[in-house]
């Protein structure tokens, strides 16, 4: 599960926001006292979502403060309108700037955004690593347990994004939109590609070792 801070004054749309996110499998933990929110233990968050118009404190200099100890990515979301904002806001660590109101949909994206970025970047060179499965984006190659698979473009992309995702969850229609190879762009095609994907790496969809359902979401690699 993606876990998120947010440190909103406004419980209602703190709570609007979470409602809206916990069905993607992303956890939001809100403090609406900045100063609780900062003494936080920012390590255990994939993510922050933070205002600006805050009691006490202003949300720039809270951003400054988690930048210094934290290279956790950042999302500003506020209502002030003022373009200075904006750019200090970037200027001083802040990876995203979202204006209030915004539709939930632009903040999931976003934050999933932010998240495959900071994995990527987490990654040495070309290759993307863990126990089961290697990447070679130069090759355009995914090896498993040392053996390269050979995959049709739709079954790399859909690969790839599931190990550049690893352990979250990562909706069905996520998947879709990620795969530009897939010219049929409905539920059925990807439950097609994902069973040949278990069948090349021999794993069970009843008792899976890598690629498990989530239900009501959609798939997650593990492993």
């Amino acid at each position: 599960m993606i876990s998120v801070l947010m440190i909103e004054d406004d419980p209602d749309f703190a709570t609007l926001l979470s409602e809206y996110l916990v069905q993607f499998n992303i956890k939001v933990t809100n403090y609406e006292d900045p100063y609780i929110g900062l003494s936080s233990s920012i390590k255990n968050y994939d993510c922050l979502i933070l205002d600006l118009t805050l009691p006490g404190i202003d949300g720039l200099d809270v951003c400054r403060e988690i930048r210094q100890k934290s290279d956790i990515p950042i999302i500003i979301s506020s209502a002030r309108g003022d373009i200075s904002d904006k750019v200090v806001g970037l200027q001083i660590g802040a990876d995203d700037y979202l204006p209030k109101p915004y539709d939930p949909k632009e903040m999931y994206a976003r934050i999933m955004s932010l998240i495959r970025r900071s994995k990527k970047q987490s990654n040495h060179g070309n290759q993307t690593i863990n126990s089961s499965f290697k990447i070679d984006e130069r090759k355009h190659e995914i090896s498993y347990n040392g053996n390269v698979l050979t995959l049709t473009p739709a079954e790399y992309e859909i690969l790839d994004y599931l190990i550049h995702q690893h352990g979250f969850s990562v909706s069905r229609e996520q998947l879709v939109q990620h795969c530009k190879s897939l010219k049929d762009k409905d539920s059925k095609s990807l439950d097609v590609i994902i069973g040949r994907l278990r069948t090349k790496i021999n794993d069970s969809s009843k008792t899976p070792k890598h690629i498990f359902s989530v239900r009501g979401i959609g798939y997650k690699l593990i492993g």
